[in-house]
C-alpha cells in the first residue's frame, strides 16, 4: 500500500484545515478512507463523511487492483492538532508511512522570517483496516425523500436548537414542496415551533415525485435534539449549498457542499 499527497494552493490547505477540524468536533476517532479518485473522512458512529478533491499531487495504491483502497483508523483530534500549525504554509504533503508501526506522516513547509523555508513533520499513528472490515465503512444508501429542501442559516439554526434544547431533547423536523420548514418541540406542558418560509426546494429527481405529493403536505421526523446539535456546532465549512432530504419517520439526511468539499450527515428517527 503506498498513499502520498500533497497541498500548495493557499484556499485548499486552509479548507483542509477546517474539515480536519470540524471531524474532531463531531467524533473523537474517524475512518480515512483513500481511493484514487478521492479521499473521505468517515465517522461511522454518527454516520458522517467529507471528502476532499483539491490535491496538487495525489498519488496511492491499494491492497489490490480490485480493491484499490486504503482504510486507516486514527484519532481525529492528532490531525486537526497537525493541521493547526500549518497556517500561512508553503505547502502541506501527507504520506503513509512505517515507523515501527503505521503513520500518516504530515510535513508541513513553513516560510521563516528570512524567506528561507523549515519542515515541521508530525507523524499520526494510525491503524490499517482489513479488507473483510470494509463493508462496515461505506456510504449509507440513501432511500430516495419524500422531501428536499434547502436550509436556513445553519448558525441561524444553531441558535434556534440550543434554546430548544433547554426544553426537550427530542425535537420534530418537518418540511414541505412549498419551501416551508418547521422546527418543533413538544412536552406535556409547552409545545414551540419555529417557522420558515420560502427556503425553496432542489428540483426533484423525477418529476412523478413531484407530481403525487401535495406540495402543502408535511414530511416529518422525530430526532434527538443533541445530534441535530452536534452537526451544526460542528460546521466550519462554510457550504454554499445545503440541502435537507426527509424520509417521513425514518431519516434526516443533510447534504453540504463547497467547492470540493462534501459532507453527507444522516440522523435516524427516534423509534
Amino acid at each position: 500500500m503506498k498513499f502520498r499527497a500533497k497541498i500548495v494552493d493557499a484556499a485548499c490547505l486552509n479548507h483542509f484545515t477546517r474539515v480536519s477540524a470540524m471531524i474532531a468536533k463531531l467524533a473523537k476517532t474517524c475512518t480515512l478512507r483513500i481511493s484514487p479518485e478521492k479521499l473521505n473522512f468517515v465517522l461511522s458512529d454518527r454516520a458522517a463523511s467529507a471528502g476532499e478533491n483539491f490535491f496538487s499531487e495525489f498519488q496511492m495504491e491499494g491492497i489490490s487492483a480490485e480493491n484499490n483502497a486504503i482504510y486507516l483508523d486514527l484519532t481525529a483530534e492528532n490531525l486537526s492538532r497537525a493541521l493547526k500549525t500549518a497556517q500561512n504554509a508553503r505547502a502541506l504533503k501527507i504520506k503513509l508511512t512505517n515507523k515501527h508501526f503505521p503513520c500518516l506522516t504530515v510535513s508541513i513547509e513553513l516560510l521563516s522570517v528570512s524567506s528561507s523555508s523549515r519542515v515541521v513533520t508530525h507523524d499520526i499513528p494510525v491503524k490499517v483496516i482489513p479488507r473483510k472490515l470494509w463493508k462496515d465503512l461505506q456510504e449509507p444508501t440513501i432511500p430516495d425523500s419524500d422531501v428536499s429542501i434547502y436550509l436556513p442559516a445553519l448558525k441561524t439554526m444553531k441558535s434556534i436548537v440550543e434554546k430548544m434544547k433547554n426544553i426537550s431533547n427530542h425535537l420534530i423536523m418537518e418540511a414541505n414542496l412549498s419551501g416551508e420548514l418547521n422546527l418543533k418541540i413538544e412536552t406535556e406542558l409547552v409545545c414551540v415551533t419555529t417557522h420558515f418560509k420560502d427556503l425553496g426546494n432542489p428540483p426533484p429527481a423525477s418529476e412523478d415525485a413531484s407530481q403525487e405529493r401535495p406540495p402543502e403536505q408535511m414530511a416529518e421526523v422525530h430526532i434527538d435534539i443533541r445530534k441535530l446539535l452536534q452537526f451544526l456546532a460542528g460546521q466550519q465549512v462554510n457550504p454554499t449549498r445545503a440541502v435537507c432530504n426527509l424520509v417521513s419517520n425514518k431519516i434526516i439526511h443533510f447534504d453540504l457542499l463547497h467547492e470540493d468539499v462534501s459532507l453527507q450527515y444522516f440522523i435516524p428517527a427516534l423509534s
